[in-house]
């Protein structure tokens, strides 16, 4: 299951507060194939429900959808948000991950290396 940080929650919960309270808004993690070393994670509002295979978690009322693909990468991944000089943002540490690249936006598990594609970051 996906953790997420208390400075990541901190971040998030302002991003959230920025939407109309009548909508159901939640964060969709999820990874895809492709990045230098072959999954990219990806992360967006999401304004519908989950979908019936979606992994859902409650963190402090942030709900976070997660679809089966996905979950089986993300398990015991956590959320973070990193304030650097040259950049900050959000970003995930992944036990699952065995080889990430550079740039960290993708990564390679044991059991899957994926496709590689050049880094665009």
């Amino acid at each position: 299951m996906i953790s997420v940080s208390d400075t990541a929650l901190g971040q998030l919960q302002t991003l959230f507060s920025e939407q109309a309270p009548e909508q159901q808004v939640g964060l969709r993690v999820y990874i895809q194939s492709g990045g230098c070393s072959g999954f990219s994670y990806g992360m967006g509002l999401d304004e519908n429900p989950p979908k019936a295979d979606d992994q859902v978690v409650d963190v402090n009322g942030l709900r976070v959808y997660v679809d089966a693909y996905s979950a089986q990468y993300l398990d015991g991944a956590e959320i973070d948000f990193v304030d650097a000089i040259m950049g900050g943002g959000f970003t995930i540490n992944n036990p699952n991950a065995v080889k990430t690249c550079g740039c960290g936006h993708s990564f390679q598990t044991a059991d899957s290396a994926g496709e590689a594609k050049a880094c665009s970051h």
